[in-house]
């Protein structure tokens, strides 16, 4: 089940197949109306998200990201989130595969994808601020 929601995710790219580096790490800052509202960083091999105190002050005057229900929790896995993962386009357009050849990306670098085409997505406010 978790592979059938995946492939819905990858934009029918299964043979371009991404995945987090066990030696990545990388921290970015989730940012709507320049409020710094989440925490999104990667080590050894696994993603963790958490809200910052700010939003947590200010929980009532903006919703809860889908997927991160508990403003408490420190959630962590092995496979970044969907909320996340829809920021890196399909990678067979052929204008993100030129970007990816000019800027010398590594398209199976989930990381990597996500600091060049994270910040901002069609599909919610929210920026994805690359920290570090």
């Amino acid at each position: 089940m978790l592979n059938k929601i995946k492939n819905w995710f990858n934009k029918g790219e299964a043979d371009l197949e991404i995945h987090l580096p066990k030696d990545e790490k990388d921290t970015f800052i989730l940012k709507v109306d320049n409020i710094e509202l989440g925490v999104l960083h990667c080590e050894n091999g696994e993603w963790v998200f958490n809200y910052t105190e700010n939003f947590k002050q200010l929980q009532n005057e903006y919703t809860h990201i889908v997927g991160f229900p508990n403003i408490n929790k420190v959630y962590h896995s092995e496979t970044l989130w969907p909320f996340f993962r829809i920021r890196i386009p399909g990678l067979k357009q052929p204008s993100v595969q030129e970007i990816i050849k000019k800027e010398n990306i590594d398209q199976h670098n989930e990381a990597a994808l996500l600091k060049r085409f994270g910040y901002k997505t069609i599909a919610n406010p929210y920026e994805l601020v690359y920290a570090k």
